[in-house]
């Protein structure tokens, strides 16, 4: 049994449910089983064990017939060409093979029929189809027969019971590993060793039989290496794909295979699909990327994901790609190609997001501002509900700041998710928001934009417990405000040092500089921002017991949360 094959239990079993003539189900069960996955995925490893199993058990006395059909390489084989060689396999000689391809089929049909009457049902396995016409006239006219195709499109045309192979699941993937490599020596014990470094590898290669095997190659070659330094190799690589290339399989090779058969519009999708920020989008993003109707965008979809070259997301409306295909297909895209694009959606986002922020901050029982000229949410639980879909590519284009081209944007971007990503507990991905705000205003030479990212930062980095870093982000911004005359910003920095040294019981120093932000504040009139450090000098206080200071404080700071109209915070000062 080939070794590509471990970890395919369950997709065997459904298959060889498929394949018995005999079994429970057969009255409703279809001739032709068609198996289709991502090049590479392991079909053939998965169809060649199923056709043995059905051999050893007699389940096809008419014999067993095997046609490759190449349907991805430069010359595939025509279904007349596969015709003529079922033919000859079933014993007609060469110069008597009809001339004319209805003669041959009618001929074909006619041997298959004696077979079933006079030996039994055969199973027909056609390997490798890159379309139905290439396979639709090797079909037995008689029901008796089981035809099993295996492609790398989904076949839905033929009519055929469809079995999707995906990645392997992360312990069989560990478990092709350690067997790979203990079939080439069987006291290989690197994988049990270190079965840390052995999952990553696992990740590394995408979960993808060929790849998998072929670290298995490049492991074997040198017993002395370590998992952890073809780890190491892969993850600084500047091309993973270009690594799982062991000679005479390469990843590259068979996904080229794959999308040279594509149409150019498809290929375009795709090569601009690897390159949007995050693991899964939806249809509006994507439709973005390309710059066309949703009809046409939704179309070419659908076509990628019948390529298996694009996945269902987490729900219906997303899509994702292999990590290994978005490697693949982003390097096929022009430094043209990819400014263009990467443009278009981070306009879609930006504009996204500024909308969805003002939801967020407005709060849940008051109307936006009619300001906003373009609102695609009717209101804010559905702007909360596209933030929470696209959070991970919100998170992943701020780190476009480091591309001079996206760093103004980049920084704009991280200010419109700020409030929503503290409002959600994303303490996590605001401070990877907020670095990336940090960089992008660096790069800009905007000290006073730095130090808003600044400030930004610390607030999440207190949330994720982090106080100490985030007392050292509040400095940095105040210090940058203070440079550039903004006392008000310098005032705000100083409150949120003053809240952060209560959190390690510093309450002296913290009442001072709550007390010092606060005079600024009311000196220049600015009551939201009062009220506000009233609510955290209300906390402070009294957790030094000073109780009747802290009551008085934080009913001040509701009612100027109710004159300046803010519900969501009074709401907060309120639980306070």
């Amino acid at each position: 049994m080939p070794s590509g094959f471990t970890g395919r239990e369950p997709e065997l079993r459904a298959l060889l449910d498929a394949l018995e003539p005999g079994a429970a189900n057969a009255s409703t069960s279809v001739p032709v089983t068609a198996v289709s996955g991502l090049g590479g995925v392991g079909k053939t490893a998965l169809a060649l064990p199923a056709a043995h199993e059905a051999r050893r058990g007699n389940w096809f006395p008419g014999g067993v017939l095997f046609v490759d059909l190449h349907g991805y390489e430069g010359t595939p084989v025509t279904a007349d060409l596969a015709l003529q060689a079922l033919l000859r396999a079933l014993g007609v000689p060469p110069g008597q093979l009809p001339t004319g391809n209805e003669e041959r089929g009618a001929l074909y049909r006619t041997k298959l029929a004696e077979i079933a009457r006079d030996r039994g049902p055969l199973l027909l396995f056609a390997d490798n189809a890159s379309s139905a016409g290439q396979v639709r006239d090797l079909l037995p006219g008689c029901s008796g027969h089981r035809v099993l195709i295996t492609s790398r499109h989904r076949l839905a045309a033929l009519g055929a019971r469809l079995l999707t192979l995906d990645g392997l699941p992360t312990a069989a993937a560990v478990g092709l590993l350690d067997c790979a490599l203990r079939t080439a020596d069987p006291t290989d014990t690197r994988v049990a060793n270190d079965t840390q470094s052995a999952a990553l590898l696992t990740e590394l290669c995408g979960r993808l039989p060929l790849a998998l095997q072929i670290a298995a190659a490049l492991l074997s070659t040198d017993p002395g290496t370590p998992l952890h330094e073809l780890v190491t190799e892969l993850i600084e690589a500047r091309s993973r794909i270009d690594c799982l290339d062991d000679g005479e399989r390469s990843v590259r090779l068979t996904f080229d295979l794959s999308y040279r058969r594509l149409p150019e519009a498809e290929a375009r999708l795709l090569r601009l699909f690897a390159l949007l920020p995050g693991t899964e989008s939806g249809l509006a993003a994507v439709e973005a990327l390309h710059g066309e109707r949703v009809r046409t965008v939704r179309g070419l979809l659908a076509a990628l994901e019948r390529a298996h070259l694009v996945e269902p997301g987490s729900c219906p409306g997303r899509w994702r790609l292999h990590d290994l295909v978005r490697e693949y297909a982003a390097q096929k895209a022009t430094a043209t190609e990819c400014g263009a694009a990467r443009t278009r959606v981070m306009s879609f986002y930006l504009e996204r997001a500024r909308a969805a922020d003002v939801h967020v901050r407005t709060g849940p029982d008051r109307p936006p501002p009619k300001s906003i000229r373009f609102q695609p949410f009717r209101d804010r639980g559905e702007a909360l509900l596209w933030l929470d879909e696209e959070r991970q590519n919100l998170v992943a284009a701020t780190r476009w700041a480091a591309d001079p081209q996206f760093a103004r944007d980049a920084f704009l971007l991280a200010g419109y998710l700020a409030e929503y990503l503290q409002f959600r507990r994303y303490s996590d991905d605001g401070v990877v928001v907020g670095r990336a705000a940090q960089d992008a205003a660096r790069r800009a030479g905007d000290r006073k934009c730095e130090a808003e990212a600044w400030n930004r930062t610390g607030i999440s980095l207190r949330d994720t417990g982090r106080v100490w870093e985030a007392i050292e982000a509040y400095r940095q911004a105040f210090f940058l405000y203070r440079a550039v005359g903004q006392e008000r910003g310098a005032a705000q920095a100083a409150c949120n040092i003053g809240y952060t040294l209560g959190d390690v019981g510093q309450f002296d120093d913290a009442i001072r500089a709550l007390t010092d932000a606060l005079g600024c504040f009311q000196r220049t009139g600015d009551l939201h921002s009062e009220a506000g450090v009233r609510t955290n000098l209300a906390v402070i206080l009294r957790k030094c017991c000073r109780v009747q200071e802290s009551v008085e404080t934080v009913r001040r700071a509701i009612q100027l949360y109710r004159e300046t109209g803010d519900r969501l915070r009074e709401s907060r000062a309120w639980h306070g």
